[in-house]
């Protein structure tokens, strides 16, 4: 498809002379890339090649590698020749060419290409971009492209769930689904409350009433999957330190993915450090996790949907040290979907569409690939960073939370910093009234007391019965 820069009413087509200069100062990228003619037609249909399999991009004909939009001399036979050496694409893909003047008789072409369903080649090969460079596709990756090419009709969930029924299903959590999509007017109440019936209704069963494998990752009863399906599997760690070299915690779970789920949050609300606070109407203490629990339950969330249940020896993990939490699902990124394009609107387009529906079904997660914005804007409002996510080699997609660091001189949470907050309400309060109010012992009250005595914070005023406690400000 060829168009100009202006149609027959002089009113300007998709690219205008402005935009393509924009193009041009930018500098090529991941979806750009510059030729100086038509003479380079068989380098830039390799990256054209590349695009495809990519995000998509487009190529300028008449560009120089600087950036200058020089233009060249473009006829009926320039653009016969373009359109032969298209037609080295398997399967056929066709770019959009538009025709932008940029100086009398002297044009520069755009090539479009937008992503493609299918693995494209250009004679034979298959190529991939990288930053700003194209280069022969690998083996690994266009293995991966392959799946995706399949992922509409063939998958590891859609799959029949061989030997299994259910009378091996957890009644309890398929009741339990029902109901809360019900309520949340997701589902309509099929009016039996028989596993079939619910599966049914939840899209679950694959060819006429067969288990799907979806069916059992998400309602198998806790250790029945094994030996079926050893990648129904959750690994919770607490180390010591900032590496890997010495456990504090380590355990694992086996089950549906909705009890690994709840098992996750449990690990994380028990280990996780808190941070604490006066609440001042109650005179009470209040801990509370160091991250926000909706990010966390989020992101847990994001991990059992999106993993890549077909490895084996795969599973969901979660991993905490001194400074970070790592939440790890074993499986890739796809449809060219970056870390950086996390955090930005994006499509969503989730590797287990089956899994992914019921838990939105049962209101864990939302559609529209929101989640990963909604953990972001969950963390920057509790005044926290957002976390980031890396790729690690082997195929773990890893969602890093950084713990928030104490200030230096002081501990948060510490006895000794949470008794003048109380006594600033009550003076009056005795030793065993603050230490059950901080859920402390008497004797490391005692300490606190004596400690804050000793730095000048804190100064009773009075006889030990009848006096009270006096905060003093604190000394630079």
């Amino acid at each position: 498809m060829i168009k100009n820069s202006m149609n027959d009413r002089g009113s300007m087509m998709a690219t205008s002379v402005s935009q393509l200069t924009a193009w041009a100062f930018s500098g090529e990228s991941v979806t750009l890339e510059f030729k100086k003619s038509t003479a380079e037609k068989e380098r830039a249909c390799r990256t054209l090649c590349a695009f495809a399999n990519g995000q998509g991009g487009r190529v300028l004909f008449g560009v120089t590698p600087a950036g200058k939009a020089v233009g060249q001399m473009v006829n009926d036979r320039t653009l016969e020749e373009l359109a032969q050496e298209f037609q080295n694409f398997e399967p056929p893909l066709f770019p959009v060419i538009e025709r932008v003047s940029v100086a009398p008789e002297l044009e520069v072409l755009v090539a479009s290409v937008a992503r493609n369903a299918r693995v494209v080649s250009f004679r034979g090969v298959a190529y991939e971009r990288a930053l700003n460079t194209t280069r022969v596709m690998s083996r690994d990756a266009h293995q991966r492209l392959l799946l995706e090419e399949l992922h509409g009709i063939a998958r590891w969930e859609n799959h029949i769930a061989q030997g299994w029924d259910a009378a091996r299903l957890d009644r309890r959590e398929l009741v339990l689904t029902l109901e809360e999509s019900i309520r949340r007017g997701r589902i309509e109440d099929p009016g039996s409350r028989e596993p079939l019936e619910i599966l049914r209704g939840l899209g679950l069963l694959v060819d006429g009433d067969k288990l799907s494998r979806a069916a059992v990752a998400l309602f198998c009863k806790d250790e029945i999957p094994l030996p079926d399906f050893p990648q129904l599997l959750l690994k919770v760690a607490r180390f010591k330190g900032v590496t890997r070299d010495e456990f504090l915690d380590n355990r694992q779970f086996h089950g549906n993915a909705f009890a690994l789920m709840r098992k996750a949050e449990r690990f994380l609300i028990e280990s996780l450090p808190v941070a604490s606070r006066i609440v001042p109407d109650r005179m009470e203490r209040e801990d509370t996790p160091l991250l926000p629990v909706e990010a966390l339950r989020e992101a847990l969330a994001n991990a059992f949907v999106h993993r890549d249940y077909a490895i084996g020896g795969g599973s969901v993990s979660v991993a905490l040290y001194d400074d970070r939490l790592e939440i790890i699902s074993i499986g890739d990124l796809h449809f060219g979907l970056t870390p950086e394009a996390l955090l930005r609107e994006h499509e969503s387009r989730p590797w287990n569409p089956m899994i992914a529906n019921a838990f939105y079904r049962r209101g864990i997660i939302e559609t529209w690939g929101r989640g990963t914005l909604k953990i972001a804007r969950l963390m920057r409002e509790a005044g926290l960073t957002p976390p980031h996510t890396t790729v690690r080699a082997g195929a773990a997609v890893v969602l890093t939370f950084d713990l928030p660091q104490k200030t230096p001189g002081k501990t948060p949470g510490k006895t000794a910093d949470l008794i003048p907050a109380l006594l600033r309400e009550i003076p009056t309060l005795s030793i065993p009234e603050l230490a059950l109010r901080l859920n402390k012992s008497e004797s490391a009250v005692e300490r606190a007391i004596r400690t804050l005595r000793e730095s000048g914070r804190l100064a009773r005023v009075g006889s030990a019965k009848g006096g009270h406690w006096q905060v003093l400000p604190e000394q630079d």
